[in-house]
């Protein structure tokens, strides 16, 4: 997956907004709450995932406990061009709504957000 089909596929979710934060590191939120991170520099990224998901993807090896989220159920991967885009559009998606849904009814329905 590209950087730009990275940004492409978080922008396109309801209510997302971006920060540059953490020196170049895009920081994905919605609501003002993180869902996704992109970091330029080293071409990685990470999100947060179901409890599912982070137990499938850091036990298979695919990702690893992401640095200071892995409480939190967060998956880091060090490459994202070497994955699939489909794949990481369904996980950012995922993410999105995992965190939206702990969003107030109010702010959910200010945002647009299911």
């Amino acid at each position: 997956m590209t950087p730009e089909a990275f940004d492409k596929a978080c922008r396109a979710l309801p209510g997302v907004t971006m920060d540059v934060q953490w020196g170049d590191d895009h920081v994905y939120k919605v609501g003002g709450k993180m869902f996704a991170v992109y970091g330029p520099a080293a071409d990685n990224f990470s999100f947060k995932a179901s409890d599912i998901a982070f137990e499938v993807l850091t036990e298979t090896g695919r990702g690893s406990p992401a640095p200071y989220l892995a409480k939190a159920k967060w998956v880091w991967f060090a490459s994202l061009e070497a994955q699939n885009a489909a794949e990481v559009e369904g996980w950012l998606t995922s993410a999105h709504g995992l965190v939206a849904a702990k969003l107030t009814k109010k702010l959910r329905a200010e945002l647009g957000v299911g």
